[in-house]
């Protein structure tokens, strides 16, 4: 009877551990998201004076303005993380379309104020590509926790899903 009551202590204990790890994974995964959110969100607030400091000196078309505030809200209404990446990568391409064309600018290239932004887009760019690699880095933990045995038995009876990682072209 004792040996019986010590094997079933040793299976809870073993539940609990592989619970304790696959609710840790999750958390990782759900912080190391808003990592990501507070990056983006930093980014979308610098597109806008970027877009304004081109249109000061050159004759910028309003539809990419209008084009990129549309991809930004659709961005930053959406939960789901592949269209939220798809979203950021046609984000990306339309920004350095714009870097492309004050390229052409002399004068808006030594212009300071565009310099800056230049500069915090770069650092935000960089920060979201660290949070990005980090946050699929805890994606990858968590799922190979969910398909390995012995984990994935408890990951089915507590019903954890696969996490999407964040694909992000840039």
């Amino acid at each position: 009877m004792e040996i019986l009551i010590g094997g079933l202590a040793l299976i809870l204990i073993w539940l609990i551990v592989i619970y304790n790890k696959l609710i840790r994974d999750k958390n990782r995964i759900l912080t190391s998201w808003s990592d990501i959110d507070v990056q983006l969100k930093r980014r979308h607030d610098l597109i806008p004076k970027l877009i304004e400091a081109v249109k000061q000196y050159a004759e910028y078309e309003s539809t990419a303005l209008t084009a990129i505030t549309e991809l930004r809200t659709a961005s930053e209404r959406s939960e789901d993380i592949s269209l939220i990446s798809r979203y950021e990568t046609k984000i990306g391409n339309k920004v350095r379309n714009i870097v492309a064309i004050a390229e052409d600018y002399p004068v808006l290239k030594t212009s300071d104020l565009f310099i800056d932004l230049q500069k915090n887009l770069t650092e935000v760019e960089n920060n979201i590509q660290y949070a990005r690699r980090y946050y699929n880095g805890c994606v990858n933990n968590l799922n190979v926790r969910i398909d390995s045995f012995p984990d994935l038995i408890v990951a089915r009876a507590f019903r954890f899903s696969r996490a999407t990682f964040f694909d992000f072209d840039n």
